[in-house]
């Protein structure tokens, strides 16, 4: 048999994949903005959310990772939708701003110990059947399903914001296949734990933490290939949903049930091309440089982020949903691309770890980022924020350039 074709037809590769579509079942996605603006929340107030929301990543991320390889990775996935559910109750009862920090809060968590740990499974699992160097094509498999996944969100959250009494209900329905995806989880076979040990020792732990960080840190490719990887997706991360606001600046004289119908089918069309893109990213990096890609995408969002701030002055919204369009898709490309360069430079061990580690370096980026982008939105308004993002990423994007050959 084809090994692709064995590869898709794999019981436990099918479930990885069905993990990623129901965890991105986030019917609330499009309207987040949308909710909190309904509650006088400010642009500011919201870039404050999210820069909670990362503290809580970057304060449990590495340790989430070290915890995930030395006490259980399936435990420990089990144990973040827990925290996840406990934020959309919070989201669903709230009111006021300190609902939302809580709601915020549980949700870092759950990110936390999600990020990095399923990646880590997957690699396991992949050198478990001598799949190893298929990688690319397995992870880029299962990413398409996850965006496959936020597709069919964006799109059911259209009928489902027609027809719910208010818009905090969708996060009361977002818990369904999150409940789902913990019962999926639980299906995992059980040497997927990797445990190496059973019984948590605080001592030990810290002792792990630091060999772990020194390890990683003498690697300077790695590193600088994570800080790459992090910085890129924290920039992304604070401007994606301000297509919500542009929406609402520009397209004034349209009511707003009309702007969430228009959000829902952006978003699912989106992630339907972000799908495609992530599946068949593995056959540019059969054919180019991992790093040139890298290096290439960050210049692309960056100029993207500088013809977003034109269209906004000049009242074009459709030039707006294209450069959102590219990010989207050019963002959802990337992840298998990093994935693929840094797992050739990872050590067995600590593979949950060093992925743990580019997610909390992200963190620390957007707790930077998230507010100080709204602080200008509402302060001298989007388009001057978008320009000051663009330069700041086209800066960064040549100072971190990746430059070691790989043979």
């Amino acid at each position: 048999m084809n090994i692709y074709k064995e590869i898709k037809k794999d019981p436990l590769i099918i479930k990885f994949s069905f993990y990623g579509l129901l965890k991105n079942l986030k019917f609330f996605e499009p309207y987040l903005l949308i909710y909190l603006f309904s509650f006088q929340i400010t642009l500011f107030q919201i870039g404050i959310l999210y820069a909670i929301r990362e503290a809580i990543t970057y304060i449990f991320e590495i340790p989430s990772g070290i915890i995930a390889d030395h006490y259980g990775r399936k435990n420990e996935l089990m144990l973040c939708f827990i925290f996840y559910i406990i934020s959309f109750t919070f989201f669903f009862i709230g009111n006021a701003f300190i609902y939302f920090v809580i709601a915020m809060m549980f949700f870092g968590l759950g990110e936390a110990f999600r990020s990095g740990t399923h990646k880590a499974m997957i690699l396991a699992y992949l050198e478990r059947r001598n799949w190893f160097e298929l990688k690319s094509f397995v992870y880029s498999r299962t990413r398409s399903f996850s965006l496959i996944g936020s597709s069919i969100s964006s799109f059911l959250s259209i009928l489902l914001i027609i027809n719910i009494p208010s818009t905090r209900w969708i996060f009361l329905m977002t818990i369904v296949p999150y409940l789902l995806d913990f019962f999926l989880i639980l299906s995992y076979p059980n040497y997927l734990n990797e445990q190496i040990v059973s019984k948590f020792n605080f001592i030990e732990f810290i002792n792990i933490f630091k060999d772990s960080l020194k390890s990683i840190f003498k690697q300077k490719f790695l590193l600088k290939t994570v800080i790459s990887s992090s910085s890129y997706d924290a920039i992304f991360r604070s401007m994606k949903d301000y297509i919500q606001a542009i929406l609402l600046l520009l397209l004034v004289t349209e009511s707003e049930i009309r702007i969430k119908i228009y959000l829902g089918i952006i978003y699912g069309v989106f992630y339907i091309f972000s799908s495609l893109s992530a599946k068949n990213v593995y056959r540019l990096t059969n054919r180019y440089s991992t790093i040139k890609l890298m290096n290439q995408s960050f210049i692309i969002q960056s100029l993207g982020l500088l013809i977003i701030a034109i269209s906004i002055i000049f009242r074009l919204p459709y030039i707006t949903i294209i450069i959102f369009f590219v990010l989207y898709v050019l963002k959802d490309a990337r992840v298998p691309i990093f994935v693929d360069l840094s797992s050739d430079y990872m050590n067995k061990s600590e593979r949950a770890t060093v992925l743990s580690l580019e997610n909390q370096f992200g963190s620390v980026f957007v707790i930077i980022i998230a507010p100080l982008f709204g602080y200008l939105s509402d302060t001298f308004g989007l388009p001057v924020a978008f320009i000051c993002l663009g330069i700041f990423s086209l800066l960064l994007s040549s100072i971190i350039a990746l430059k070691k050959k790989i043979n």
